[in-house]
């Protein structure tokens, strides 16, 4: 049985590159902690061209581990969040729900880098709202609710809590909203 979270490879591919922005919209941080760290960069840029058909699912599956690995380089929690961002976004091609990990991590990202600033990580998440285009929202409407699906990354593992189920619940519930 295929998980909800899954989404077809056309959802998919409309989710991954907003995933990329989300992503890139912080890569900043990680590139602060390890300037001559390029995996964070080539994810984003592989779910990009996945995005538009360049590369294959198959492809990306393999390689979407290679970002994460990276996130070991950055010095700072927010850096961290930074790579792990750009890890969702590249494993999008496998699984279309961690498109919302990667706004996740972003959203964390940015609220990490924030320390003073309480509403770091709502206008992250604004940020992210306003780069949706139709076609991101209605696959991102596909996906069960996070906590309601066991069988991938909304389950009630880690992108469940803290900042970044926190991120995750704002995303939902304004995609729930009639534009």
């Amino acid at each position: 049985m295929t998980s909800l979270q899954t989404l077809d490879d056309a959802d998919r591919r409309a989710v991954a590159g907003w995933a990329a922005d989300c992503a890139e919209h912080v890569l900043g941080l990680f590139e602060a902690d390890a300037p001559d760290d390029q995996r964070p960069r080539e994810a984003i840029d592989r779910a990009r061209a996945y995005s538009r058909g360049e590369l294959s699912a198959a492809g990306e599956i393999k390689r979407r581990f290679v970002a994460g690995r990276a996130a070991g380089a950055a010095t700072t929690e927010a850096g961290v969040s930074a790579a792990r961002a750009a890890a969702q976004a590249a494993a999008v091609a496998h699984v279309g729900s961690h498109a919302l990990g990667a706004a996740a991590y972003a959203a964390r990202a940015a609220a990490l880098a924030s320390p003073g600033d309480p509403g770091a990580l709502d206008d992250e998440v604004r940020w992210q709202l306003g780069r949706m285009t139709g076609d991101v929202r209605a696959a991102l409407r596909l996906l069960p609710r996070l906590g309601e699906d066991r069988s991938g990354p909304l389950g009630p593992g880690l992108l469940a809590s803290g900042l970044l189920g926190a991120a995750i619940r704002q995303i939902q519930d304004a995609l729930a909203t009639p534009e």
